[in-house]
Formats: C-alpha cells, sequence, structure tokens
C-alpha cells in the first residue's frame, strides 16, 4: 500500500511539473510575440525609407506598390557570439533586406548568403 501511495504521489508531481513547464513556456511565447512585434514596429517605418533610397538597378517601391507584404524580422546565428538581424520588406516581388543594426539596406538580396 505505501509503494502505491509513493508511485501516486510521484505522479502527480510529474504531472504538476509537466503542467509548469507548460504554463512557462507559453508565457514566454507571449512575451517574445509581444517584444518581436514591438520591434517590427519600431522598425518598420526606418526599413522602409531606408529600403525606397537603396540604389540599386531593380527600384523598391513600398508607397504606391501594387503588391506589398512584410516578412518581418530574421535572424541568423552565424557563430557562437554572432546575430545577424534582418527585416525583410517585398513589394512588387523585388525583396529588400534591411539591417537595424547597421542601418543599411539591400535590395535583392538573399539574407542567408550575406558577409
Amino acid at each position: 500500500m505505501t509503494f502505491q501511495r509513493i508511485v501516486v504521489a510521484l505522479l502527480v508531481l510529474v504531472v504538476a511539473g509537466l503542467g509548469g513547464i507548460g504554463y512557462f513556456e507559453w508565457k514566454m511565447a507571449v512575451q517574445v510575440r509581444t517584444l518581436k512585434a514591438f520591434v517590427e514596429g519600431y522598425v518598420f517605418n526606418e526599413a522602409v525609407m531606408a529600403c525606397e533610397q537603396a540604389k540599386s538597378s531593380t527600384p523598391f517601391k513600398w508607397n504606391g506598390g501594387k503588391s506589398t507584404s512584410v516578412i518581418g524580422l530574421n535572424s541568423v546565428k552565424t557563430d557562437k557570439y554572432t546575430v545577424y538581424a534582418s527585416y525583410t520588406l517585398v513589394a512588387d516581388s523585388v525583396y529588400c533586406d534591411y539591417d537595424p543594426i547597421k542601418r543599411k539596406a539591400e535590395i535583392g538580396s538573399s539574407f542567408l548568403e550575406r558577409e
């Protein structure tokens, strides 16, 4: 009888622990989504201006574009210490990657092939 009580108590602890982990993960996911939305909103106007002013053979026209969309904030960690960030916009099938740290836009570039 004592063994059964110990097993039930351990099972209850495991279920409570898994529930706590699930709740913590859900709360963190909500906070990360909120933070990402805030950063994307903060960078958006800057990215549009930089992309429209970037020199390229293919013009990027966000304002007045027929088909525009925001891909969003992306990041790639190339090594242990370096994270490359990019905010990507698409206007009339022309991609523009904006680097919010360097404040530089590249039209038609592939974010993953950046140096």
